[in-house]
């Protein structure tokens, strides 16, 4: 049986981003009905029974995420939203809010309703003009037909939408730094616990959903269970969407079950590799994922199975490489990403990573030593879980996996002085960029 859209449905007709075109698809069918028919914790209980794990990297259950609300709490429950979307090789929320942007609302009003939010933010990353654009449109013209409000479709629920924007700080993309910023502070990450379901924004106790996690909690309210689990694997159920770049016929965007082999989605839904190439490897969730090789593509994407072939999900924002890739130059690419992108604030993220960098470009360049690739491998686990927030982390599995996956590339440019590819470092560094996304 051909899979059916759920969540880019209707993302090729320009009409979608208006009220108008969203409805007479049946958009804010779901909400209307599942708000005068279904209690806040019959909500919860669905999404929590359904499996739904977030869609922004961690793939934590959401439902069970809801569940750590405080009880009898005396303090207002925030919504927060997190559009930030800077992981460099992920596009897919970008898309999502440009072409559907009533789907996310309607998503915000239903985890609203079930979470006893009144007042939902939308964190959104301030690089993307047109989003800002078109979601707030679709936020006006909720508002004017009173989806969004007071007293929604006749109840007595109110939900407020604010969107709020970023300035383009990656590490406002981690959920406590985003509180940060959207409290008009530096984006530091917090300590936890507390943890921001009881002491989130503003101090009060706050749910922080991913674009794509909120929007599909919309056809597991509409459709049930049995039909989410009917798509993907154990414990790794239900519709994702996948963005591809780099070295394919047709880079863009896609929507299967969760599971899909790599090479399968790759072949069947983004042209396969660049013609007259080759295959060499892919990262599937963002630069933070770890490298698989093309003999490891026919690994399943979902939250578990990549775990087998020492990388992860992610964002499903995946990068192609094919034979012209240089691989030591695609880490110092993403290492120095991560040391630019280092928030400071602890000293073994701000050193460590600056250090590695400067290792890798000594390597890449024709000045390293052998005793270097194990030190650069050193300083990735001295950094590693070290942290308050998570970006060591992403920069040390990089770091660990294309060392382990392609030794032989960085023993070359030890030996050589130089990259063994014919097409040459500047070749590869644009290669780079063009898989990248341009972030």
């Amino acid at each position: 049986m051909a899979y059916e859209n759920v969540l880019i449905k209707g993302c090729d007709d320009p009409a979608n981003v208006t009220l108008d075109g969203y409805m007479k698809r049946g958009g804010w069918e779901v909400a209307r009905k599942a708000l005068k028919s279904r209690t806040p914790e019959e909500i919860v209980t669905l999404v929590k029974d359904s499996g739904l794990r977030g869609r922004g990297g961690a793939g934590f259950p959401t439902g069970l995420k809801w569940t750590f609300l405080p009880k009898g709490s005396t303090k207002p429950t925030y919504l927060a939203i997190n559009a930030d979307e800077s992981e460099p090789g992920t596009f897919k929320d970008r898309y999502l809010l440009e072409r559907n942007p009533h789907l996310l609302l309607e998503g915000v009003v239903l985890t609203c309703h079930a979470i006893g939010a009144k007042h939902a933010y939308i964190y959104l990353r301030g690089e993307f003009p047109r989003a800002t654009k078109i979601l707030q449109a679709a936020i006006n013209q909720a508002s004017a037909k009173g989806f969004l409000g007071k007293k929604i479709f006749g109840t007595d629920l109110t939900v407020d939408v604010s969107l709020a924007r970023g300035a383009g700080a990656y590490i406002c993309g981690e959920e406590t730094g985003m509180l940060e910023s959207l409290e008009g502070k530096r984006g530091y990450p917090r300590n936890k616990p507390p943890f921001p379901a009881v002491e989130g924004l503003f101090a009060c106790p706050t749910i922080i959903n991913n674009v794509e996690t909120v929007m599909t909690v919309v056809p597991i309210v509409e459709r049930g269970i049995d039909w989410f689990k009917s798509l993907g694997s154990e414990k790794n159920w239900g519709p994702k969407v996948w963005c591809v770049s780099g070295h394919v016929e047709r880079p863009g965007i896609a929507e299967t079950a969760l599971g899909i082999p790599l090479d399968e989605l790759l072949n069947e839904h983004f042209g396969g590799v660049r013609r007259g190439h080759r295959y060499k490897a892919a990262i599937p969730g963002g630069c933070s994922c770890g490298i698989m090789t093309s003999d490891e593509f026919g690994a399943k994407m979902d939250f578990d199975a990549l775990r087998a072939v020492g990388s992860s999900l992610g964002t499903g924002g995946v990068m192609v490489f094919d034979e012209t890739t240089c691989i030591p130059e695609a880490l110092l690419n993403f290492t120095e990403f991560y040391a630019e992108e280092s928030c400071g604030q602890c000293t073994p993220c701000r050193q460590g990573t600056g250090w590695a960098a400067r290792i890798l470009r000594r390597i890449v360049h024709g000045g390293g030593t052998m005793r270097d690739l194990d030190e650069v491998v050193r300083l990735a686990n001295g950094f590693d879980g070290k942290t308050i927030c998570a970006l060591a982390d992403a920069a040390a599995i990089p770091i660990r996996t294309y060392l382990k996956k392609f030794p032989q590339e960085f023993a070359e440019h030890v030996e050589r002085g130089r990259c063994s590819l014919d097409v040459g470092l500047a070749a590869c560094a644009g290669n780079l960029h063009f898989i990248s996304g341009g972030h």
